[in-house]
C-alpha cells in the first residue's frame, strides 16, 4: 500500500494581521469565552493587527437577539475592542451556497442519508477519540440515492483524499492528520439545508480578511479539514493558535447553558471588568499575578514568542 502524500500548510508571510472574535449568541459569555477573546486580541494587537467581530449565529434556533446585543456590551466593558464588524452569519447564506456549488462542480460532494444514531452504532469512537466517518453513503448508486431520498432528506459530505495535512500551531506546535483515516468525509451541509460550521467558518474568514485564528484546543482536530477546504476553494491559510480550555470541576468544560462562570457572576464576584480580566490573566499564565488589569496593560508584557512556553503541555486550565 502506497504511503499517503503529505501537505504542509503555511500561512503567507508579510500580511496585515487580522484576528477575530467569533462568539455564538446562545448565552452570556463565561470565563472561557473571555480567555479566548483576550488571547485573540493580544495575539493580533501584539503584531499591530486589527480585530474583526463576527457573530456566529449559524444555529438559528439557539441564537437569540438579546445575546447579540449583550456580547457586544460585554466586550466593550472588558476593554476588548474590535476594528471591523459586527458581521453576522445569518445573512451569509448566498456566500456559503456559492462555495458549496464550487465543491459540487468539482465532484467532491455526495448525499449522506445516515442518522447520528446510525453512525454511532456503526463506529462508536472510544473516549477521547475523534469520530471517523466510515463512508457508508459514498458509493451508493443513483437508484439507491433516489430510493433513500423518498424517506429521508440527505446531508452533504465532502470527499477527502488519503492525504496528511500538517501545519505548525503557535501554541501546540506541529500537528498532522490523515484526512481519510483520521477524519473521513465530513459534512458541509446538514440535512435541514443549513450549511455546516466547517464550510461557513472558512468562507467567512476569507471574506473578512482573517489571518490569525485563536481558539480552544478542542478545535485543533478540525483545522486540517478547514485547511483542505481552503485549498479546494482557492483560499489562503490563516495562522492558528489553539489555546487550553478553561474547565470547571472534574475537568468539565465551562458551558453557557449551565451558566458556568458567567460574566454577570464574574463582575459580581470580582467587582470590576479590570478585576475579571486580571484574574483570568493570572490563572491562565498570561500575567504573573491576578491583580486587576486592562487588556492594554497586559499587552505591554505580552510576547508572541512566549506562547508555546506560556501553555507548555497544558490542554486544560481549572477555573477557580
Amino acid at each position: 500500500m502506497a504511503c499517503p502524500s503529505e501537505i504542509v500548510c503555511k500561512a503567507p508571510a508579510n500580511r496585515p494581521v487580522v484576528g477575530r472574535f467569533a462568539p455564538s449568541p446562545t448565552g452570556r459569555m463565561h470565563a472561557g469565552n473571555i480567555f479566548a477573546a483576550l488571547m485573540a486580541w493580544l495575539v493580533a494587537k501584539s503584531q499591530d493587527g486589527s480585530i474583526v467581530l463576527r457573530i456566529e449565529d449559524l444555529d438559528r434556533e439557539r441564537s437569540k437577539a438579546c445575546y447579540v446585543d449583550a456580547v457586544q456590551r460585554d466586550f466593550e466593558a472588558l476593554g476588548l475592542t474590535w476594528d471591523k464588524g459586527p458581521y453576522f452569519q445569518h445573512d451569509r447564506d448566498e456566500a456559503y451556497r456559492e462555495a458549496f456549488r464550487l465543491l459540487q462542480n468539482k465532484g467532491l460532494v455526495y448525499p449522506c442519508f445516515c442518522s447520528r444514531a446510525d453512525l454511532h452504532a456503526a463506529s462508536a469512537p472510544h473516549r477521547g477519540e475523534k469520530f471517523v466517518y466510515p463512508g457508508t453513503c459514498k458509493n451508493l448508486t443513483d437508484e439507491q440515492r433516489k430510493e433513500r431520498a423518498l424517506t429521508r432528506k440527505p446531508a452533504q459530505r465532502l470527499i477527502v483524499p488519503d492525504t496528511v495535512y500538517a501545519f505548525t500551531d503557535l501554541v501546540q506546535g506541529d500537528y498532522r492528520q490523515n484526512l481519510a483515516t483520521e477524519c473521513g468525509d465530513f459534512l458541509v451541509q446538514r440535512s435541514d439545508q443549513a450549511f455546516a460550521y466547517q464550510l461557513a467558518v472558512v468562507v467567512d474568514d476569507a471574506a473578512q480578511g482573517v489571518t490569525s485564528v485563536v481558539r480552544g484546543v478542542d478545535l485543533l482536530c478540525s483545522t486540517p479539514q478547514q485547511l483542505y477546504l481552503q485549498d479546494v476553494l482557492g483560499l489562503e491559510h490563516p495562522e492558528y493558535a489553539h489555546i487550553p480550555l478553561v474547565v470547571a470541576e472534574t475537568n468539565r468544560r465551562l458551558s453557557k447553558r449551565d451558566h458556568d462562570a458567567a460574566i454577570d457572576e464574574l463582575l459580581a464576584r470580582f467587582g470590576s471588568p479590570e478585576a475579571v480580566i486580571g484574574h483570568i490573566a493570572g490563572i491562565t499564565g498570561i500575567a504573573a499575578t491576578c491583580e486587576p488589569a486592562t487588556p492594554e496593560q497586559l499587552l505591554n508584557g505580552f510576547s508572541l514568542a512566549s506562547l508555546p512556553h506560556m501553555f507548555a503541555d497544558k490542554v486544560q486550565i481549572a477555573w477557580r
